[in-house]
């Protein structure tokens, strides 16, 4: 059942999206080598409390962190533990929370000092994969027009497009109907509304698509163990264009100081 959201629900999801930005950039100022994940996560539960919301993530499905910190061949759902950050690493940071009774949900891949330009490139065309997805996110496209949009922009570089996990929608609850697929066919799947609210959020490997779990039961990484990249946006779905509720201009701000 897919739930179309009113202009207050989407403004309330907006709301939470936005504070996932906030703390995605306060994380952000102490991403450099030496720090622990498990430090990051802390600054993160810490800013999401002082902002008046529950970290989204914290106790779903047993998840037992604020923040899910994957680095290099993690791809998502990495716990944070007492691993320093090494320069050259990337490190995929996913958050949600949940405040006034809606979740938010963004993900974002940060460079640790130098990276190599191959893996940079990576990065780059994960993030620009996400915005061709989003272009394809208004009424009556449908969803494998989204899938389509990222899987044609990084075949041609020789990517893999994670196929298993998947964006989704978001509302009153952190996953809901519809899935969001990183591939499919233009035309196809679930026809686009206008108030659907779905997370759009491609994870490109390096190398082979192909994903396996580690014994930890959350952390998925490539099975090749070439790095992947990660991001994701909350977006209403509109008219004409898809309407961006989470930001990365905070971010930016920051790693590009």
């Amino acid at each position: 059942m897919i739930y179309l959201k009113t202009e207050e629900e989407i403004q309330l999801i907006r709301h939470s999206s936005l504070l996932v930005s906030k703390t995605l950039a306060e994380v952000a100022r102490y991403i450099k080598p030496g720090i622990t994940t498990i430090k990051l996560d802390q600054i993160a539960e810490e800013f999401i409390h002082d902002h008046g919301a529950k970290p989204g993530f914290k106790g779903y499905r047993g998840f037992p962190a604020t923040l899910c910190v994957s680095v290099n061949e993690n791809v998502v759902h990495g716990i944070p533990d007492k691993y320093e950050l090494r320069e050259g690493d990337i490190v995929s940071i996913d958050c949600g929370v949940l405040k006034n009774g809606y979740y938010g949900d963004s993900a974002y891949t940060f460079a640790v000092g130098n990276v190599k330009p191959e893996i940079l490139a990576l990065m780059k065309a994960t993030k620009e994969a996400l915005y061709k997805g989003i272009e394809q996110a208004v009424a009556g496209k449908r969803i494998g027009d989204i899938g389509n949009a990222i899987q044609q922009h990084v075949k041609p570089m020789g990517y893999g497009v994670v196929r298993e996990l998947i964006g989704h929608g978001v509302g009153k609850n952190l996953h809901e109907s519809p899935d969001v697929p990183n591939y499919g066919k233009k035309g196809y799947g679930v026809l686009l509304s206008e108030g659907m609210v779905i997370a759009i959020e491609p994870m490109i490997n390096f190398g082979k698509r192909h994903i396996v779990q580690e014994d930890d039961g959350w952390t998925i990484r490539t099975l090749d163990r070439k790095p992947s990249a990660h991001y994701e946006h909350t977006i209403a779905v509109r008219k004409n264009k898809a309407d961006i509720l989470s930001s990365f201009e905070e971010i930016e701000k920051i790693i590009n100081n």
